[in-house]
This record gives structure tokens, C-alpha cells and sequence, in this order.
């Protein structure tokens, strides 16, 4: 069974009154995942939010056929699908447990109605969620960079 102790583990929940953890203990579900697992693929439909309790997680994008990258990776505490928080409808990354993994996740339609529901809650999820992206946006935009920065062709224009 989970706690609020548990939830407040999970930063993205650690900003939330013990009033707010009530509203979202019901709603959670633990699911576990074995080595190589894949939680979702990239396009699937967001229908579940995730919380990493244990093990790590792989966010993966496929470029070709032959080739995937990998976007980060999550640990404990952190949280990945954020889609299911948005209107976009679907994944944009695969999610590939690298050892067996435990996860809080919360479906879509049952989060978005607490938050429609909570506006307070509301805010302060969104809040950490754009904290979040932003964080791995400039992570990404950094990255870029140096990869630019660093291609032969583009040397001469240094």
C-alpha cells in the first residue's frame, strides 16, 4: 500500500499539502516491470503518468530503423509520461526499465480530473512539471550546442 511518506519521495509530489497527497492516494496504482521491460513506446497513447519508486528507467528515441538514442534517463524520486499531463495525446519517447523497476502511475483522465477539480493542486503540479521541462530543455539546448560546436563541417565557421 502506498503512503504519503512514499509520495512525498517523489519530487514532483513533494510540493504538495498532506490534503492534496490524500486526494492523490487513491488514484495511484504501483506497477513493476522487469529488465528490458518497455513501460511505453513512443506514440502510444499517455494514458498513465509515472513515478519512479525503484530501479531506472531509459527514455528513448528511435531515429531510424538502426538507430536509437537515448534522451535521459530517470531515477528514483523523478518522474516520466508526462504527456499524460498535456494535450498531446501521445509519448514521445520509448520508456525501458535497464532493471527491475517499481512505479507509482496515475491514469490520465483520472489526474486531469483531480487537477480540473483542485485548481490549487492543479497549479502546483503544472508548476513543477514546467520546472521540469524547462530543466531538461536547457539540458537539450546545451547539448546541441556542443554537438554543432563540435561537427567538422561546422569548424570553419568558428
Amino acid at each position: 500500500m502506498v503512503s504519503k511518506e512514499d509520495l512525498k519521495q517523489i519530487e514532483m509530489l513533494s510540493y504538495l499539502t498532506d490534503k492534496m497527497l490524500d486526494k492523490m492516494l487513491p488514484i495511484i496504482d504501483v506497477l513493476r516491470f522487469d529488465d528490458q521491460e518497455i513501460i511505453f513506446r513512443e506514440g502510444d497513447f499517455a494514458d498513465r503518468f509515472f513515478m519512479l519508486k525503484r530501479g531506472k528507467v531509459l527514455l528513448e528515441l528511435r531515429v531510424s530503423d538502426k538507430a536509437t538514442v537515448s534522451m535521459g534517463s530517470v531515477k528514483p524520486g523523478f518522474s516520466f509520461g508526462w504527456s499524460a499531463m498535456l494535450d498531446s495525446g501521445a509519448y514521445t519517447t520509448a520508456a525501458v526499465c535497464t532493471e527491475a523497476t517499481e512505479v507509482y502511475s496515475v491514469r490520465r483522465e483520472k489526474l486531469l480530473n483531480l487537477l480540473d477539480n483542485d485548481h490549487s493542486m492543479g497549479y502546483v503540479m503544472t508548476q513543477r512539471l514546467i520546472r521540469i521541462m524547462k530543466r531538461r530543455l536547457d539540458i537539450r539546448t546545451e547539448q546541441f550546442v556542443r554537438l554543432i560546436k563540435n561537427h567538422p563541417d561546422m569548424q570553419n565557421l568558428f
